[in-house]
């Protein structure tokens, strides 16, 4: 039986699930979520022991303390434990196979759809880590991977990780370039890379660059290829010395099935992920095993709701993340294999295969097609199909979709008004027209811990561009410009404890200098600090910055819904009011002659704010007089007049960083006098082709200001 022929799950709160597990065998109640919050940021020994006992989480050998030393940086978790993140996927695959749930459904542009089976998974993650074994990896090797988001990709993660690789992962998107400025820091032992890659109905030869990676990275002894467009046997010559992938996952004997992962120290590296900075090499980011999994097993069941394919309560999960595997979703997607859920994953370009014509319908036939329940991409993907008009009627049945995820960029209410509005029409068995409301789960964290701060519960209240709660665990708080805690009033992100999945450093970073700048040098060490509220001295070390500004509760500091407003150091500071550019975004983007838009704030060391908006607008339009006066009209409308423009720009695009985030910061320091290459990496870019224009703009912006 496959997953789609059972009967519809009960689908009960996994946060609700836990709470009563808690009241079970804690004797914790919590009159609210709030209440319940509070706990799990105080008591950080009882709230991260819970999650590894509601979780089962095993070792071998007993941790002798929950958090040994609360500082930031440098806390350390369940001293003595073990574990293994390919251990944790793969204690599943009994359970999941005799419930007929599959581990992985994908398709591709060419139409090409594969489902591998739990066993087949293990069977294809011995065989490689076998291979792996027998090319001399090693604990604590580096493996570099250039792959699509491909079960190819999940494969060779799991079997690397299995034996204690290092794995760090690049997207076939990103040019020789841009590869070689993560991977030359690690030095990776063994490498893994595609012949190519078809997207927008192209197949794009990446055999050359396959070619380059290998000459410019000494330190890689061993070339895996998957031929993913090309034959193999046409590959030869191109790409010398270089073993089939499928034959490195072909083996199926004894010793395969007899194959374990080991068992790793809690804090053993498990993979290196990079931050898009915009000076200087990208950053590159250690996270653990340990924790990583098991925040990723807090986020993932408890706040987005994302529950165990072969549990009765979530029977048939179908768990579906747009993403390529430069954007740390892809990371988040995987981390469902964590607790038996099926991941559906899709190759190819979210707008079809036409660029001209983009089909934004191409993603939800997918999920209608393949049957997915939980259905996530980034804010601007939700936005394209609003402006598109989708009607998802039109698309296939989508009613086992239940719940719809978020992040990369806030989320306008419009859209989010939009979605649901289109769910309320679709049809559904027993469920009368317009009484059902999809739940959205928004998301905001990052890169830089694999995880969240602010996110979903099921059962609390819903505000269109609100996300839903702080999550458990985390404790995060808005601070004033005096450094202190306000609720209703926009302020910094900054998460006062540590918490699991915090990165254990920044690879060959001496003395932690560049972890300590990116995160823990704004606040004086120990303020803030004591669980609760109040000072700690300096050796508690540093809250955690993270460069949001974060409203929490509404304007009267009520409630538990949380706005994310951009980017702290992006923000608009207009005549003595803090404005994030995100609710300036969301007014001129509701116009439907807008289809992208970029604002920033030249305010600078007393200099009287100058404040630019950049718009792209559809195509055969023209920014006149009457279109300008409706953005007005939008800003003054829905925001303030002192938040209108000081002009606006018809531009033909909004520079963008791969991962699809506008690169407001750049374009501000550009604009403010800084060199080109010293504000932004143009290979960290989606279109880095649409600069030139910018700098331009930035000349004679600056001439002006100069006469």
């Amino acid at each position: 039986m496959t997953t789609t022929d059972h009967p519809p799950a009960p689908h009960r709160p996994q946060i609700r699930l836990y709470q009563e597990w808690l009241q079970a065998q804690r004797g914790l109640a919590f009159a609210d979520y709030r209440a319940l919050w509070q706990w799990s940021v105080t008591d950080l020994d009882a709230f991260w022991q819970s999650i590894w006992d509601y979780f089962d989480l095993r070792s071998p050998t007993p941790h002798s303390a929950v958090l040994q030393a609360n500082v930031m940086p440098g806390a350390r978790w369940f001293p003595g434990a073990q574990t293994n993140y390919a251990r944790q996927v793969l204690r599943h695959v009994d359970a999941a196979h005799a419930a007929g749930c599959p581990a992985l459904v994908c398709r591709n542009e060419r139409g090409d759809q594969r489902q591998i089976s739990w066993p087949e998974l293990r069977r294809q993650v011995a065989s490689m880590a076998l291979h792996l074994n027998a090319q001399g990896l090693e604990p604590g090797d580096r493996v570099a991977a250039y792959l699509p988001n491909i079960p190819e990709a999940m494969v060779a993660f799991l079997a690397t990780v299995s034996l204690g690789g290092v794995w760090s992962i690049c997207a076939p998107d990103m040019g020789t370039a841009a590869v070689l400025d993560r991977f030359r820091q690690i030095e990776p032992k063994i490498l893994i890379a595609v012949d190519g890659v078809r997207y927008g109905g192209r197949d794009l030869d990446r055999r050359s660059v396959v070619q380059e990676l290998r000459a410019a990275l000494p330190s890689v002894q061993h070339l895996i290829v998957h031929y993913n467009v090309k034959a193999p046997g046409s590959d030869v010559a191109s790409l010398p010395d270089a073993t089939p992938m499928a034959q490195t996952t072909g083996r199926d004997d004894a010793v395969v099935a007899a194959f374990e992962p080991l068992w790793l120290p809690w804090d053993h590296p498990l993979w290196i992920v990079y931050s898009s900075g915009t000076t200087g090499l990208p950053k590159p980011i250690v996270h653990g095993h340990g924790g990583t999994v098991i925040v990723a097993l807090a986020l993932k069941i408890l706040h987005n709701d994302v529950g165990c394919s072969y549990h009765p309560n979530s029977q048939g999960e179908r768990f579906h993340w747009y993403s390529s595997t430069g954007w740390v979703m892809w990371n988040a997607q995987l981390s469902g294999l964590l607790n038996g859920t099926t991941c559906v994953i899709y190759d190819g370009n979210p707008a079809g295969t036409d660029k001209d014509r983009p089909d934004w319908g191409t993603l939800w036939r997918f999920a209608a097609q393949t049957g997915i329940t939980f259905f996530g991409a980034g804010a601007a993907f939700y936005a394209n199909c609003h402006k598109a008009k989708l009607d998802l009627a039109q698309l296939g049945d989508l009613s086992r979709v239940r719940a719809l995820g978020t992040t990369g960029s806030p989320l306008a209410p419009e859209t989010q008004i939009w979605g649901t509005d289109q769910f309320r029409r679709l049809p559904r068995a027993g469920v009368p027209d317009h009484d059902f409301d999809i739940w959205w789960c928004n998301i905001s964290g990052g890169t830089d811990f694999c995880g969240a701060f602010i996110g979903g519960n099921r059962e609390l209240p819903q505000e269109p561009g609100v996300m839903q709660c702080r999550l458990l665990g985390c404790a995060v708080e808005a601070w004033n410009d005096a450094g202190e805690p306000v609720l209703g009033e926009v302020g910094e992100l900054v998460c006062t404890q540590p918490i699991p999945s915090m990165p254990q450093y920044f690879w060959n970073d001496t003395a932690n200098a560049r972890y300590l700048a990116s995160y823990f040098e704004m606040y004086p060490p120990g303020h803030g600090r004591r669980i609760g509220g109040g000072d700690l001295g300096a050796d508690a070390g540093g809250v955690w910055r993270h460069g949001d500004w974060l409203r929490i509760g509404n304007a009267q500091g009520l409630g538990e819904g949380c706005v994310i407003f951009g980017r702290s150091d992006a923000t608009i500071n207009r005549h003595g009011l803090r404005m994030g550019t995100s609710e300036i975004y969301s007014a001129v983007e509701a116009l439907p002659e807008v289809m992208d838009s970029m604002v920033v704030d030249l305010e600078y060391l007393g200099r009287e704010s100058y404040m630019p908006l950049f718009v792209v607008l559809r195509p055969g339009l023209a920014l006149d007089e009457a279109l300008t006066a409706r953005i007005h009209q939008a800003i003054r409308t829905a925001l303030s007049p002192r938040f209108l423009p000081n002009a606006i720009f018809q531009v033909v695009e909004i520079p963008r960083t791969l991962s699809g985030k506008k690169q407001e910061l750049p374009i501000k320091k550009l604009l403010l006098g800084h060199p080109l290459e010293k504000v932004v990496n143009k290979e960290a870019m989606a279109n880095p082709g649409c600069l030139d224009w910018y700098q331009q703009f930035a000349t004679v912006h600056q001439g002006a200001a100069r006469a």
